[in-house]
């Protein structure tokens, strides 16, 4: 697979007639022809309203036809995307497009954050609209078209990516056409992607894992792409069943939502070719579950913004999948403290390097100083590799419980909570502690009766005692981040 391509050869054939795009709110189809066209007729008015290459644009609006092609225009036109959370606060938006640097943002004119973050910066704000023909328009940008300009290179900057920032202020990736174009095809590489498949689209287009996992990896297969505004459980098997869904992609949290309402909604006991779960580690008790209810296979992988998102996967049958790991990946290797690379079963930071890999954060001198070793990132991830390379994930280093010592982490007592079968969605966190320095606590969202010493009994069984929660917490939901991730800080806060 060449490393040397642009997001402008992303779609494998763009005189196509067949769907690229189904948009189910209203409901739009659109062809890979259509969306080529409409790709290369507002790439060129983008760069006839005075923007030059390089220049960065922010997208601050919901998952839709109108971020697809806005999107693939700014980078057809050599500009820079920046999609941003469009549900954030008037000072995380005012912060994102500063640091980015933007010369002008798209987003709903509705949007009332966007205008409190933009007063004063002096960029224009376009609104989003779609025509008649379900061309997709730019209120606001001006008509001059700017005729013939350069094809993007490989090395030119695709999108500023943010990280989730739930260790600390978020970080902006600047990922190339050729990281982003290279991981796309890689996705579709590995899970067999073709012209056949239909994936549903349930999370953010602001994030790798809705834009590169689930979105442009499918493009670049061929298959069709079913965008609803938002994820819904109550839409979600009606929509997967009237479009053709084969597969989807989704954070643990929403393979709970669609596990624990499945009977509730009349859900298929088969139909997806198979189900994708990365962003976080999906208990190997729910991966049993969705597998067993939607009768399909459950793939984990493991992702990040800093590679284009996917590292890892466990591979389709009839090749083995191992619960527990996130499978064998290229460009992987385990290191210790003192950054020497260990074999296999000996744990320690997971480090990656590849053409999906950023070459280093955006002015951000003192993190790419701490980020790279020898060429390769630290992803601070703690894993081991098997003797089949497959990659088993023990947590975060930062996210490690340090109790009098003993590191805990989160993720395996997560597991073991989720084991219990009044247990629907479980979070462990640190608390402060003057005897050990940190103590272990948990939230959890009961589906059933229980008491929290039923729980901490039920820990015992499988836990050495200084794992098991000294404090169990009932609780409504779990606070997660935009992308459905466990918001750690915000727990620690709350129950400190």
């Amino acid at each position: 697979m060449t490393t040397r391509a642009s997001l402008a050869e992303l779609l494998r054939d763009p005189g196509s007639s067949a769907p690229a795009i189904v948009s189910t709110s209203p409901l739009v189809v659109v062809s890979y022809k259509a969306l080529a066209e409409q790709v290369e007729r507002l790439s060129g008015q983008l760069r006839g309203a005075g923007l030059k290459p390089a220049d960065c644009v922010a997208i601050i609006i919901p998952n839709s036809l109108e971020f697809l092609v806005i999107f693939l225009a700014l980078t057809h036109a050599r500009l820079v995307a920046a999609p941003l959370n469009p549900a954030g606060k008037p000072d995380e938006i005012r912060f994102f497009i500063e640091d980015a640097q933007a010369r002008a943002v798209v987003a709903e004119a509705g949007n009332v954050a966007v205008r409190e973050a933009a007063v004063g910066l002096g960029f224009p704000i376009w609104h989003p609209r779609g025509d008649s023909r379900d061309v997709v328009q730019l209120s606001g940008l001006p008509s001059t078209s700017c005729a013939g300009i350069d094809a993007p290179k490989p090395d030119d900057v695709a999108l500023f990516a943010y990280t989730s920032g739930t260790t600390g202020r978020s970080k902006c990736v600047p990922l190339t056409h050729a990281n982003v174009i290279w991981s796309s095809r890689n996705i579709a590489a590995h899970y067999a992607l073709t012209a056949a498949d239909r994936s549903l689209v349930v999370l953010p287009l602001f994030h790798g894992h809705g834009l590169i996992g689930a979105t442009l990896s499918t493009l670049a297969s061929g298959g069709s792409v079913i965008m609803p505004p938002r994820f819904s459980a109550f839409e979600f098997w009606k929509l997967f069943r009237e479009h053709r869904a084969t597969w989807y992609s989704a954070v643990p949290t929403i393979h709970q939502v669609l596990l624990e309402r499945a009977d509730t909604d009349g859900a298929p006991n088969r139909g997806p070719r198979f189900i994708r779960s990365c962003s976080a580690p999906l208990a190997s008790t729910i991966l049993r579950k969705l597998e067993n209810r939607f009768g399909a296979p459950v793939l984990e992988a493991y992702g990040m913004t800093e590679a284009s998102h996917q590292v890892a996967s466990n591979p389709l049958p009839p090749l083995p999948r191992k619960p527990g790991t996130v499978g064998p990946g290229a460009g992987m290797s385990i290191i210790d403290k003192t950054g020497r690379h260990l074999g296999a079963n000996a744990s320690g930071e997971v480090v990656v390097r590849g053409p999906n890999v950023m070459r280093g954060y955006r002015n951000n001198p003192e993190a790419n100083a701490a980020a790279f070793v020898d060429g390769w990132f630290r992803t601070g991830d703690i894993g081991a590799m098997d003797d089949d390379g497959y990659l088993g994930l023990t947590g975060r280093i930062k996210d490690l419980i340090n109790r009098g010592g003993e590191k805990i982490s989160p993720a395996e007592v997560e597991a073991v909570l989720l084991e219990h079968s009044a247990v629907a969605q479980a979070a462990v966190f640190g608390v402060p502690d003057p005897k050990y320095g940190e103590e272990v606590s948990a939230a959890v969202v009961l589906r059933g009766a229980a008491t929290a010493e039923q729980l901490q009994a039920h820990c015992r069984t499988r836990l050495a005692d200084f794992k098991v929660p000294k404090l169990i917490h009932m609780v409504s939901a779990i606070p997660k981040n935009a992308m459905g991730k466990v918001d750690r800080r915000n727990l620690t806060a709350l129950f400190s």
